[in-house]
Formats: structure tokens, sequence, C-alpha cells
């Protein structure tokens, strides 16, 4: 959710408004390839759930391609097309999905990690932020 770790990644956006996925969870069940011992997140379906996030709107729709090594793409992560709810209406968005073979249970994100979500405050709701915050972390 961090815009300036989307750019850091080389990607050029002309908007980033907050939105959000309905009847999905946020969870840190993703296995990190570079350190099994932690994780990264992922969204699962929750009926009456909703994840908060940040849609950006590319420069151009082939950015995407620039994002998809950084998400392991499609091995780690497949990027599928979610409608998500914004301000200005339903958008049809791509959101990576952790593949199936890398979900592992009981894991942590590293505090790093949940920092660069954390950065996302600007476009997330009060209660849903104050949640992110709760996250437990691994300090590594």
């Amino acid at each position: 959710m961090n815009p300036e770790r989307m750019r850091a990644r080389g990607l050029e956006f002309d908007l980033a408004l907050a939105a959000s996925l309905a009847d999905m969870r946020l969870l840190f069940n993703k296995r990190a390839a570079d350190a099994p011992h932690r994780s990264y997140a992922n969204i699962a379906y929750s009926p009456g759930s909703r994840v908060e996030g940040v849609a950006y709107r590319l420069s151009c729709p082939r950015q995407i391609f620039k994002m998809d090594p950084f998400e392991g793409a499609p091995r780690l992560y497949s990027r599928e097309i979610f409608t998500l709810d914004s301000a200005n209406g339903p958008l049809a968005a791509w959101v990576y999905v952790a593949n199936k073979a890398m979900l592992s249970p009981n894991l942590k994100p590293a505090r790093w990690y949940l920092e660069h979500l954390l950065a996302g405050r600007p476009y997330l709701s009060g209660p849903y932020y104050r949640a992110l915050t709760q996250v437990e972390c691994l300090e590594n």
C-alpha cells in the first residue's frame, strides 16, 4: 500500500485512491520464499469481511508487468481481476493472490513488511488501520 514503494519499483501511476474488496479478508499466510519462517499478505474469501487498500491507476496498463517480478507472479502469486469499491465507484483492478502451494498457517510478517502496509494510512479507515497496527510481527 506504500506509494513510495510503488515508485521505487519503477511503477508510474497518475492516481492513488482508497479502495476495498467486499467478502474478502487480509491474511498473513503466504510463506516467504526467501525466509520460510515469515509471511507475506494474502486475501481469502470471507463473507461479510472487507479488505481495504490502495488502488493505483497506472500510467500505462503494461506497467503491471513491472510488478509481477516483485510479487513472484505467476509462481508465488497469481494476478487476478477483482471489482473493488471506491469513492469513484466500482473499479476493475489487478489483485495478487497467493498460490495455494505457498500457504502455511501460523506465520507472521516481518515488522518492516507490515510498515509498508501501514504506510497506506491515508487510504485506510481508522478501524482498519488500527487493526493492522495490532498484527503480531517478527522483528527480523
